[in-house]
């Protein structure tokens, strides 16, 4: 296979108009999930979680593939997973050695449980590869009313516990102090996280799910410390890494994940770039010299 064939299958813009028109539940389901992951996502820089993210996304593709295996609904199955995932390590999971050794042996075992299941799987090939690279192209309008209802009950549950969450995540233990219910919002926060986890699997896939739920916030935080804008840029990098990557895979022949998270990735990598001359700066944006 020669480069412009390569470049070919990446990019192909043949009869775009048409097939955008076709795409609009999908472009709508990424920018609810871009939301959502950029909200989410802030949570899960400041809470330490993005191994517990890889942990979940492993038990949620093993719902997902067993709801394809009995014909049941794959989001469904790939919430169980996910809550089951999420409630074991925030049940579990106390000290951060305790939590990184769960999800360690959760991560082979889900994986394990789902490539079984989709070896017993006799249907399409398509179905399988889905589950692993996202597939969100044929989002139609039922899906997407359950896509956004699922939505908005995470962020109206995020935004009802932010402010204590907030506090409980920068400061555990003079929260604790304080009287906040430390635990009980970290399990909740858990259960939100493993809902989000499912829904994003749809984008992006169960392997590559950290470019939603992790890389947005990990970029707005190299740019900015103000907890307002970390949040606005994670959810403004979120949608446009999910959003963009839907209308670049409409002109080629390649899964939607790659596009998701080379943007996601470029992003991050601007970022980076942007706080590391900011970081060389005073406060009034002068160079600051050694001496």
């Amino acid at each position: 296979m020669d480069a412009d064939s390569i470049i070919g299958a990446i990019f192909s813009f043949e009869n775009y108009g048409e097939l955008l028109v076709l795409v609009q539940n999908s472009i709508w389901a990424g920018a609810v999930l871009g939301l959502l992951g950029g909200l989410v996502g802030t949570f899960v820089m400041k809470r330490d979680l993005a191994f517990a993210v890889h942990g979940i996304s492993e038990l949620s593709f093993a719902g997902a593939a067993f709801a394809l295996l009995i014909g049941s609904d794959i989001v469904f199955g790939s919430l169980i997973g996910s809550v089951a995932a999420a409630l074991l390590l925030g049940l579990m999971g106390v000290r951060a050695r305790d939590k990184n050794s769960i999800i360690g042996v959760i991560m082979p075992f889900g994986l394990g449980l789902g490539i079984l299941f989709l070896s017993l799987y006799e249907g399409r090939a398509a179905n399988k590869f889905g589950l692993l690279t996202g597939q969100i192209v044929s989002v139609d309008t039922v899906q997407l009313q359950v896509l956004a209802g699922a939505a908005v009950l995470v962020i109206a549950a995020l935004a009802a516990i932010w402010r204590p969450l907030n506090f409980a995540s920068l400061d555990p233990e003079l929260a604790e102090a304080r009287g906040v219910p430390v635990r009980t919002l970290a399990l909740i926060f858990m259960v939100l996280l493993g809902v989000s986890v499912a829904l994003s699997i749809q984008v992006v896939g169960a392997l590559l799910v950290l470019a939603l739920l992790i890389t947005p916030a990990a970029a707005a935080l190299r740019v900015t410390s103000a907890p307002v804008a970390v949040v606005a840029l994670s959810v403004v990098f979120a949608v446009t890494a999910t959003v963009g990557g839907i209308l670049l895979a409409l002109g080629g022949r390649i899964p939607i994940s790659p596009y998701v998270t080379t943007l996601s990735f470029l992003i991050y990598v601007v970022c980076r770039v942007v706080g590391s001359v900011r970081a060389k700066r005073g406060i009034n944006g002068r160079l600051v010299h050694a001496r």
